[in-house]
């Protein structure tokens, strides 16, 4: 199943919401990364960067002043069952039926 990375998950992030954690060990299945010639450009505007590898590369991002949008380089639905769902994805269901609840 790929490899396992630890990311370290900037605090104050929804990310760290998610987690409850600032080190968490994910899933990969590639070994694609942002282009770091771009790391700064996209970090200065609405992109935050949200987590990163033992070597400093992005694992993790979101979109400030957005309701729920992370995107990751891992897969989180490869550790998620019914049973226990992958914090991420509770996370985006709990933002889904919170904003429902006010329509």
């Amino acid at each position: 199943m790929g490899q396992s990375q630890t990311i370290q998950i900037v605090p104050d992030t929804l990310t760290n919401q998610a987690y409850g954690s600032e080190t968490v060990v994910e899933q990969f299945q590639c070994n694609y990364g942002l282009n770091e010639e771009y790391r700064y450009h996209l970090s200065k505007g609405h992109l935050k960067i949200a987590g990163i590898d033992a070597d400093q590369n992005v694992r993790i991002v979101e979109l400030a002043h957005h309701p729920f949008f992370i995107a990751t380089l891992f897969l989180p639905q490869l550790t998620s069952t019914p049973q226990l769902p992958h914090p991420l994805i509770k996370a985006y269901l709990k933002t889904i039926a919170a904003r429902l609840a006010l329509s």
